[in-house]
């Protein structure tokens, strides 16, 4: 269910199941190689708190302030399961920007 890719460019990072240090690392990426202003990290469900946890070890260890939370945007999405009910999932979009 998780969707786990990298979006070219418009810097959003999709947080699934991949080890945590790996989103990290693309976080940081973004912001030192590629140079991005911001970066979005999206989560779902049970991924919420992971994409918290990236955000705040990517901008307090790694970017050492250099980068910070600039929004937060929660919400919910609808869809249908595999059996045919309707469910609804929690939505995040955390905004890391450069300070």
């Amino acid at each position: 269910m998780a969707e786990e890719h990298m979006a070219g460019n418009d810097n959003s990072i999709f947080i699934g199941g991949k080890p945590f240090m790996n989103y990290v690392t693309a976080v940081v990426m973004q912001f030192t190689t590629k140079n991005a202003e911001e970066v979005i990290l999206k989560a779902r469900g049970k991924f919420i708190s992971r994409a918290v946890d990236v955000a705040e070890v990517a901008a307090k260890r790694f970017l050492e302030g250099n980068a910070g939370i600039k929004d937060i945007k929660i919400d919910s999405e609808e869809f249908t399961n595999k059996e045919g009910k309707n469910v609804r999932v929690s939505t995040i979009e955390i905004t890391l920007a450069k300070k």
